[in-house]
């Protein structure tokens, strides 16, 4: 739960800040390959928010919803936050919803899972927003890709717990549709060391393809296996493990392999008109200036796309005569959130509304492969 004020960039203590954006984030334990991105990216935003002076104050939950909880009681309780950017796992941001709700607090999660804000007419997921894309949005360009690539029957392994369930929910259904049938369902730990029994379940189905259901370098457990084990159909992963991590890690086990994700990520293999384009390579380059080439992540990307939703949301929220560290300011910076309208950011083009806090449409994916150890351009994951 280690934490530091931001007071170089903000040019401002928490306690003179115009506006303070609390941010938890996971920089250590199993997540930390999505965290760290995400806050090399917070180190990288401007000192301002919808031109006034900001503070941002980072504390790292450890990859442990527990963690979570705590210092986001701390950020809204003793800081007095407008906005909370984070937590960027599925666990800790559910963990978190009766926090928000209680102090009133707009959060703009970094994680994917589509339960964080639906429910929309729920009370306390009135407070909650989210930049990745809903998971529902990522399966059907798998499914998609699937049908197009004449794939008859996969096989699922995924994390056992919300982010493997929610993508169980989404995938199974629409697989389902298209004609594909799914001959094994299995579920493993975010902190398991073996997987396989699961792996010989889903070898002795004999699936064309097999999609992997989990995010970060734990993702790489089933794959390697199945690759170990000379499982030779197409592997398919989701948009959470786009992380250099994930190619230096994987080796050769990882070529080849097929997952959606925002076009931040294969910025410069897009094709001219796509319409995310400039804005994705502009911050593409100006993070690997920084960071190196082939350093930027999808979770970096949703991190800058977070200052820049704020920056629009936050300049149209003053407007309405509130003053910052106040609960008239945070209600109205939430209902500037909700009325985002055609903001491009790096994974996509955001129309928010009171009936969708996430707000991306089909130009937020395209298709990825891992190709000669880079996440490569595979085409626009448009569904069937």
């Amino acid at each position: 739960m280690r934490g530091f004020l931001l007071a170089g960039l903000a040019l401002a203590t928490a306690a003179k800040a115009d506006i303070t954006v609390g941010i938890d984030l996971a920089t250590t334990g199993p997540a930390a390959a999505i965290g760290i991105p995400s806050k090399n990216v917070v180190m990288m935003w401007p000192p301002t928010l919808g031109g006034q002076k900001a503070s941002y104050i980072i504390l790292d939950d450890a990859s442990d919803p527990t963690n979570t909880v705590t210092n986001v009681r701390k950020l809204t309780s003793e800081q007095h936050i407008d906005v909370l950017v984070g937590p960027n796992t599925t666990p800790a941001a559910l963990a978190v919803l009766d926090v928000i709700a209680e102090s009133r607090t707009p959060m703009v999660a970094l994680a994917a899972n589509a339960s964080i804000i639906e429910p929309h007419a729920d009370a306390k997921r009135k407070w909650a927003f989210k930049m990745p894309q809903n998971d529902s949005l990522m399966a059907s360009a798998i499914v998609g890709h699937m049908a197009r690539a004449g794939v008859k029957t996969v096989g699922f392994i995924g994390f056992n717990d919300s982010y493997g369930e929610s993508w169980w929910n989404e995938f199974s259904p629409l697989a389902q549709k298209a004609g594909i049938k799914v001959v094994a369902n299995e579920r493993y730990n975010r902190t398991d060391t073996s997987v396989t029994g699961q792996v010989l379940k889903l070898m002795v189905a004999k699936p064309d393809a097999i999609l992997v259901a989990a995010s970060s370098t734990p993702a790489l457990l089933p794959q390697k296996t199945l690759v170990d084990r000379g499982y030779r159909g197409k592997l398919y992963q989701t948009h959470g493990i786009a992380t250099p991590e994930f190619l230096r890690l994987g080796g050769k086990a990882v070529e080849g392999t097929l997952f959606p994700t925002g076009p931040g990520v294969v910025a410069h293999g897009l094709p001219a008109s796509h319409p995310v384009k400039k804005v994705a390579t502009e911050f593409v380059d100006r993070y690997e200036a920084k960071f190196g080439a082939g350093s930027v992540t999808q979770f970096a990307g949703d991190a800058w796309g977070a200052w820049m939703l704020l920056d629009d949301a936050v300049g149209r929220a003053l407007k309405k005569g509130a003053k910052p560290g106040t609960p008239e300011f945070r209600a109205a910076l939430r209902d500037a959130i909700e009325s985002t309208t055609n903001l491009t950011v790096p994974n996509g083009v955001l129309n928010i509304s009171a009936s969708d806090h996430q707000g991306f449409d089909e130009r937020s994916r395209v298709m990825g492969i891992v190709r000669d150890g880079k996440f490569a351009y595979e085409g626009e994951g448009k569904s069937r």
